[in-house]
């Protein structure tokens, strides 16, 4: 293990959407319980902060001028989701946590992470796309579950009943 104990890793996507608080909290509850403080694995909470050029999209004229304000943007973001983990794991009580953050494409850096720590699983929430928006966005959880060298647990927020 890239962790240097003997426990399994488990790897955590994170970001700003209700449904990544969902699946992060989710996991905390069933597998970081606070009365077993020797949980069964070591986490890792990575967050994929997007490349501001990329998320600005096609180049034209006065995209230099944009791109350092999307950059802060994507910065702030990315420590208001920091901040966010750490105030969940805190309330639960899970203590020894690693919050990472990496630049670039959620899907790749969250492949990337679980091989860099041999992760045995990867729990990412489900955004519940349909098939036009999957088609057009890509689905991080369904990238995952294909190209994960470890078992994926997507964690999907159940819908409320009106």
């Amino acid at each position: 293990m890239a962790t240097g104990d003997d426990k399994p890793v488990m790897v955590v996507g994170a970001d700003d959407s209700e449904q990544s608080t969902y699946a992060l909290e989710w996991t905390l509850d069933r597998f970081f319980v606070p009365y077993a403080p020797n949980y069964p694995f070591k986490l890792f909470i990575v967050h994929a902060k997007p490349n501001a050029v990329s998320a600005v999209g096609l180049a034209g004229p006065g995209t230099a001028e944009v791109v350092p304000y999307v950059d802060a943007d994507l910065k702030h973001t990315a420590a208001k989701v920091v901040e966010k983990a750490k105030s969940i794991c805190q309330t639960k009580s899970v203590h020894g946590a690693v919050i990472e953050v990496f630049e670039g494409d959620a899907r790749n850096i969250l492949c990337e992470v679980v091989d860099k720590h041999h992760a045995s699983i990867l729990v990412v929430g489900s955004h519940g796309y349909g098939a036009i928006k999957r088609a057009v966005l890509g689905s991080t959880s369904d990238y995952c579950a294909h190209h994960a060298h470890c078992s994926v647990m997507i964690v999907k927020k159940p819908k409320i009943k009106a």
